[in-house]
């Protein structure tokens, strides 16, 4: 079994006041004023910008983030941190046109870098994660905002903590070691 490691550094390039953690913590504001670069060692992680898994949300893996640019922060504040469960496979998720399940679906079981080329929409007001971890972008190749989903229904954008309908992109969270 591989230990889940990722440590928070206050300063850039891994410098200043650090914070190691092994799990999910909802309140990491003792621990450093703010964050600038990270680096996973192992597991795929979840950070928000806020306490309690609230606000900006950023997905990373294993490998060195040198400043918060990296991760595609928005600022240098990382107050929460989720550990995503191990799932290798398989995925599956249905995406809609409207809200509650409606309009035009789409079945993915892949990754999609521009949805609009895919889906031919670009907006999704709901979605149905029936197998595997999901990460939202608002913009295509993986850009923009963030946003985590589980398997479950989402009958309207905003039950994924999105503002707009808008999603470019989405890719499966895999677990790699």
């Amino acid at each position: 079994m591989f230990s889940q490691q990722i440590t928070f550094y206050e300063d850039r390039n891994f410098q200043g006041r650090s914070y190691e953690c092994s799990s999910d913590c909802s309140d990491m504001s003792s621990y450093f004023n703010r964050c600038n670069s990270i680096r996973v060692e192992n597991g795929n992680w979840i950070l928000y910008e806020h306490p309690n898994y609230k606000g900006h949300q950023y997905y990373l893996r294993r490998g060195e983030y040198p400043d918060f640019q990296q991760w595609m922060g928005f600022n240098d504040s990382i107050r929460s941190c989720h550990l995503t469960p191990q799932h290798r496979g398989p995925f599956r998720m249905r995406i809609y046109e409207k809200e509650d399940f409606k309009g035009q679906m789409m079945e993915f079981t892949e990754d999609c870098p521009h949805v609009y080329e895919q889906f031919r929409y670009n907006d999704i007001h709901s979605c149905n994660v029936l197998d595997g971890h999901w990460i939202f972008y608002e913009e295509p190749n993986y850009k923009g905002r963030q946003y985590y989903l589980r398997p479950g229904e989402y009958r309207r954008f905003n039950d994924w903590g999105a503002m707009n309908s808008r999603i470019g992109s989405f890719r499966q969270v895999q677990y790699l070691y």
